[in-house]
C-alpha cells in the first residue's frame, strides 16, 4: 500500500498507480494558492499571496523563478480560451486579464458603484463568461492584501458576461471560495470556506449562463474545501487539510493523495494533462496520475 495514497473507495484504484510518487518542486511560500498551467510554455503561474508575487515552474527545465512582483495580491488564477493569464486580485480587489503582450485589462473592480470584496477565485466558460467568487479575505486584515471595511456588505460568486456586464451569479454564502466547472460545463461547482464542516454545492449552468438548481455536492471531512478541479471522467480533486480529496461525480470521497502540509488549491499538467500540482501552505508539490484532467 502506498504512504502517499489512501483508498476509501474501490473506484479510486484506477485513478492512481501506487508506485508514483509525490514530488516536492518548491518551498518557501507563505500561502501557495491559485495555480494555472500554460500547455503552450509548459509552465505553471502560482500565487504566494502574503509575500504579494506570482512564481513561475518551468516544467522542462524543473526550475521555479518569479513571475511577477509585486503581484497585487493575486490569489487564483486561470486560463481563458485564448491562453490568457486571468486573475483574482486581493489587492485591487479586482479581476484582471494579462494579455500576449503583457498588459493588464481590468475585467471587473466593482459591482455598481461599490468596490468589490476581494476575489479569491475564477473559472472562464468557454463562452468567454467570467465566473469569480468574492469572499473578503483580502480585506479582514493586511496580511493577504489591504485591511478595509466591505462595500458590498455580502459575498457572491459573480458573472461578467462575454459583453463584459458584471452580475450576481449566486448568493447566500459566508465566504464563497473555489470554482470549478463540470467536463461539459454544464455544471458549476462552488465551496464555501466560512462554514464548517465545509461544503461545496453544485449548480446547474442554463445556455444564458444562469445558474440554478443549487444543491450540495459533498462536505469535506477534514478542514475545508478550497480550490479544486475536474478530470474527464467528472471527479473533482480538491484541497482539503490532510491532502487532496478525490470525489466521485455522485459526491463521494472515494480517496485521498495525502501531503504534508495543508493543501489550498490544484490544477492539471503535464503534456497529457495528468499530472497534479499541488499548492499547499509553504510549497508547490506534483503527482503523476492515470487520469486527465478536464
Amino acid at each position: 500500500m502506498s504512504d502517499v495514497f489512501e483508498i476509501l473507495d474501490e473506484r479510486f484504484k484506477e485513478c492512481i498507480k501506487p508506485s508514483a510518487r509525490l514530488d516536492h518542486l518548491y518551498e518557501g511560500c507563505r500561502w501557495a494558492e491559485g495555480p494555472a498551467y500554460f500547455a503552450a510554455g509548459r509552465y505553471l503561474v502560482w500565487s504566494d499571496i502574503p509575500n504579494d508575487r506570482m512564481l513561475r515552474y518551468d516544467e522542462a527545465a524543473d526550475r521555479v523563478g518569479v513571475f511577477r512582483e509585486p503581484a497585487g495580491y493575486t490569489n487564483g488564477h486561470t486560463t481563458d480560451p485564448a491562453g490568457r493569464l486571468v486573475s483574482a486580485e486581493h489587492g485591487a480587489r479586482r479581476v484582471t486579464r494579462t494579455e500576449h503582450d503583457g498588459s493588464i485589462t481590468v475585467l471587473a473592480d466593482r459591482f455598481g458603484d461599490k468596490r468589490l470584496n476581494s476575489p479569491n477565485d475564477v473559472v472562464v466558460h468557454s463562452s468567454g463568461a467570467v465566473y469569480f467568487s468574492d469572499p473578503a479575505y483580502g480585506i479582514d486584515s493586511d496580511y493577504e492584501g489591504h485591511k478595509a471595511e466591505p462595500e458590498i456588505g455580502a459575498c457572491h460568486v459573480f458573472r461578467i458576461s462575454p459583453e463584459g456586464e458584471l452580475e450576481i451569479a449566486a448568493d447566500g454564502f459566508e465566504r464563497p471560495n473555489g470554482l470549478a466547472f463540470s467536463p461539459d460545463e454544464s455544471r458549476l461547482y462552488v465551496s464555501d470556506t466560512g462554514v464548517r464542516p465545509s461544503p461545496m454545492y453544485v449548480f446547474d449552468v442554463a445556455g444564458d449562463g444562469s445558474l440554478s438548481n443549487r444543491r450540495r455536492f459533498a462536505t469535506c471531512t477534514a478542514g475545508g474545501f478550497d480550490g479544486f478541479r475536474a478530470d474527464t471522467d467528472g471527479r473533482i480533486w480538491t484541497s482539503a487539510g490532510d491532502g487532496v480529496h478525490c470525489l466521485a461525480p455522485d459526491g463521494t470521497l472515494i480517496g485521498k493523495v495525502r501531503v504534508p502540509e495543508t493543501v489550498a488549491n490544484v490544477c492539471f499538467g503535464w503534456p497529457k494533462r495528468n499530472r497534479l500540482y499541488i499548492c499547499a501552505t509553504s510549497s508547490l508539490y506534483a503527482i503523476l496520475l492515470p487520469v486527465n484532467g478536464a
